[in-house]
């Protein structure tokens, strides 16, 4: 058994794709009209093209925003990507503009930071030491 895809929930896809695709540096996989405004639309790492997919979800269903506001309010975020060095990805990121609401942290065996994909969600980047 292998995590093919997962998710994050988010209030504009075409603003997702844009910040996972023209800042965070992930490939578009699949971009599906699904009817309306929603799309199966999925992004990769350009370093594992036939990895795990993220879909960059629509957050219309009544349970979603209260979920995601109370993760965002506490400080939680919705998913982990790793990277070969936390605090040059803090560096690049911050340079073009990226809120981030913890700045690298070792805690323990890990260094994370914390950003705000614009779309709704914290997300965290972590590289194992």
């Amino acid at each position: 058994m292998r995590i093919n895809l997962t998710s994050v929930f988010v209030d504009d896809q075409e603003k997702a794709l844009r910040f996972y695709t023209d800042v965070l540096g992930f490939a578009k996989k699949h971009d599906v009209p699904l009817g309306g405004e929603d799309r199966w639309l999925t992004v990769v790492s350009p370093e594992e093209p036939d990895g795990t997919e993220l879909l960059l979800e629509p957050n219309k269903h009544p349970a979603v925003k209260p979920y995601t506001t109370a993760l965002v309010e506490d400080g939680i975020p919705a998913t982990a990507f790793t990277v070969d060095d936390v605090r040059a990805e803090f560096d690049r990121l911050s340079k073009l503009g990226v809120r981030f609401t913890q700045e690298p942290v070792e805690m323990g065996p890990v260094t994370t930071a914390v950003l705000d994909d614009t779309c709704g969600n914290l997300i965290q980047i972590m590289q194992s030491a």
